[in-house]
């Protein structure tokens, strides 16, 4: 995965980052000139991500783009709190985005941060810090307003069809469920779950990776026990009343395995946006992984050593959420917060 971090199509590189003025990356049909330039930055638990974009017709096109991972969240779920090394990294990531922010004139912005900032007992504090250090306000979101702005960014790209659908973002120290009508012209949420097991908060509940293939067995089935243990309750409400639904998953684990499903020999945003995967193929493909060295799985394409550790924790997600929703078909999306955010900051501004 380490291929595709900054997760865009292949565009020319600006600092070392992938910058997407050339050729644009449309959101709407139908461009007019573009006034104001509006910006939104996710700092997660793994990743630090933002998008710079102009209005479109009916939607955005992307002028500059920036991601890294940073695993904000490492060690959190031993000690309670950010370590020092996490936070640098953090704010150097930061420091880059706040360059272009000036860079490309933003006139409006929204900075948030989500698992890793919520549950460590510093995170507030680090917060502050990187509003001195780089003039960065981070928002730390509640699980709530994070379920809203994924189904908010990516409901587009939703499987036509009856009844309702279920929304995951699996990201790095949370997984989200959301449940929602789509009869109307803008999703309603019916139910949502946010669970404190993300790709990082997974990962390190169980020793490194073995050499023993048994035992990575044993790891990988342990780590589905306990996300389908925490997703017990609320899917026992939902399939008493939708006893299926259409998915729709956000996250790098499922643009990385609908690569591998491709056979991409690099991470390309145009062939996963939007596409439709097969359950069952991703199932194969998870429990290959999650039968892998860490070694083996970072020679794949798409895969590569900066996220070789993490991606069999998401792949336990994944496979726990299909386990209690058997859905046939599993929709991907490369997009969600930041896109959400985005859109509400052009809706209003257009308001005023």
């Amino acid at each position: 995965m380490a291929s595709f971090s900054a997760q865009t199509p292949r565009q020319s590189r600006v600092g070392g980052d992938a910058a997407m003025a050339k050729p644009a990356q449309r959101y709407g049909q139908g461009r007019f000139p573009a006034r104001r330039t509006f910006a939104a930055l996710d700092l997660g638990t793994n990743n630090c991500r933002m998008l710079i974009a102009r209005p479109d017709q009916d939607g955005f096109f992307v002028v500059d783009a920036f991601s890294r991972i940073v695993r904000l969240g490492e060690g959190l779920g031993a000690s309670g709190r950010l370590s020092d090394a996490a936070m640098d990294r953090g704010v150097a990531a930061l420091a880059i985005c706040a360059e272009k922010l000036v860079r490309r004139g933003v006139d409006l912005s929204r900075s948030v941060a989500t698992e890793a900032c919520r549950r460590a007992a510093n995170g507030a504090e680090f917060a502050d810090r990187v509003r001195r250090e780089t003039g960065i306000k981070l928002d730390i979101i509640t699980a709530e307003e994070e379920a809203r702005l994924d189904v908010t960014g990516c409901h587009k790209l939703l499987e036509a069809g009856d009844g309702p659908a279920l929304v995951f973002d699996i990201g790095g120290g949370s997984t989200e469920l959301i449940v929602v009508d789509t009869r109307g012209d803008e999703p309603q949420t019916l139910d949502w779950l946010s669970v404190p097991w993300g790709v990082v908060s997974l990962a390190e509940s169980e020793a490194r990776d073995t050499a023993d293939r048994d035992d990575r067995l044993s790891a990988y089935a342990r780590m589905r026990g306990r996300v389908s243990e925490a997703f017990r309750e609320f899917a026992a409400r939902q399939n008493a009343v939708h006893p299926t639904f259409r998915l729709l998953g956000t996250s790098g684990t499922v643009t990385t395995l609908a690569s591998v499903y491709l056979e991409l020999p690099r991470y390309d945003r145009r062939q996963i946006d939007g596409l439709m995967v097969p359950s069952e193929a991703m199932r194969t493909i998870s429990t290959k992984l999650s039968s892998l060295s860490i070694d083996e799985r970072a020679e794949l394409a798409c895969i590569g050593y900066e996220r070789a550790d993490l991606v069999v924790a998401g792949c336990a997600i994944l496979e726990a959420i299909l386990d209690i929703w058997p859905a046939p078909r599993v929709g991907v999306a490369d997009r969600g917060i930041r896109e959400g955010i985005l859109r509400q900051l052009m809706a209003n501004d257009k308001r005023r």
